[in-house]
Parts: structure tokens; sequence; C-alpha cells
């Protein structure tokens, strides 16, 4: 697949990450999230799906087209 062609999610922080388990919050930092309201664009891969899917409670997913 050319990089052209690769599907990119927009991922951003929408609940703190306060009091969380640190598992969790090992994850958003994996995903590149430090604050509230920051959005970071990411290839949408298996993996990251993944860590999405873990703290799909904390984060707002979008496509980009």
């Amino acid at each position: 697949m050319s990089a052209a062609k690769k599907k990119v999610v927009k991922v951003t922080l929408v609940r703190s990450k306060h009091g969380r388990l640190p598992r969790h919050v090992a994850c958003l930092k994996g995903l590149g999230l430090a604050r509230m309201n920051q959005s970071v664009q990411l290839q949408d891969t298996p993996e990251v799906r993944g860590i999405i899917n873990k703290v799909s409670y904390m984060v707002k997913v979008e496509d980009v087209a």
C-alpha cells in the first residue's frame, strides 16, 4: 500500500487521565496524548486500534480523509 492510501485517524483526549489505571495512562502516553483536548493524527493500524479500544472511554476518534 502506498503512503497516500494509508488511513489516518484523529484521536482526541476528552476525559482526564488522573485517577486512571497505570496501564491506561501508559496507553495514552503511547498514543502521544498528554493533555485534555489534545489531538494527534495516527495511522490506522491494528496496533493503534487496540490501544484506542483499551482507552475508548477517554478518547474521541475521527476518520481523516
